[in-house]
């Protein structure tokens, strides 16, 4: 039988997602190929970067586990990246992690660093990841809520709206 590798994730540009579904789908279907997508993170290619990053979010939705040999090359290597792209969708990717309190600390590090991104969607996404790490740390919530008010009211339509939310949320959990 052949083997099967990953779809050329190179072609297009930017503004799409190329072949990452395609990707996800070769993933999940051949968890073996996981390691190879993770590892396309740091490519010397944007746009393998970009993409390996949307199809590594979306096979981990449901596969957390996936990404526990992967822990340290998130937080170290990945999440220093300064590409908008990588970063919205690291922020999704860091509260999946099982964490011990040294390393949250550093991603909850990593996410304040985010939320100085120009982007709009990093920023929002890194407010969802703080609220997400925020809901299983009493602590760190009382640090959360206020920060995520302040962007609430101060933000881009799309963080305002998020934030709302995320409030309201935060609130439930008192």
């Amino acid at each position: 039988m052949k083997k099967r590798v990953l779809p050329n994730l190179r072609s297009g540009d930017l503004r799409s997602i190329g072949k990452s579904d395609e990707a996800v789908e070769l993933v999940l279907a051949n968890p073996e190929f996981f390691g190879e997508l993770v590892a396309r993170l740091t490519d010397g290619d944007r746009l393998v970067r970009m993409r390996s990053a949307d199809a590594v979010e979306k096979a981990t939705r449901k596969h957390h586990d996936w990404l526990i040999p992967w822990k340290r090359y998130l937080l170290q290597d990945v999440g220093a990246h300064g590409e908008k792209e990588l970063r919205w969708h690291v922020a999704q990717l860091l509260p999946r992690l099982k964490l011990t309190a040294i390393e949250r600390e550093h991603a909850v590090e990593i996410l304040h660093e985010y939320l100085r991104d120009k982007s709009s969607i990093v920023r929002t996404f890194s407010m969802q990841a703080l609220a997400d790490f925020a809901e299983e740390d009493p602590a760190l919530r009382l640090q959360v809520r206020p920060l995520i008010e302040r962007l609430t009211q101060r933000g881009t339509p799309a963080m305002k709206a998020r934030g709302r939310k995320l409030l309201s949320k935060l609130d439930k959990q008192r």
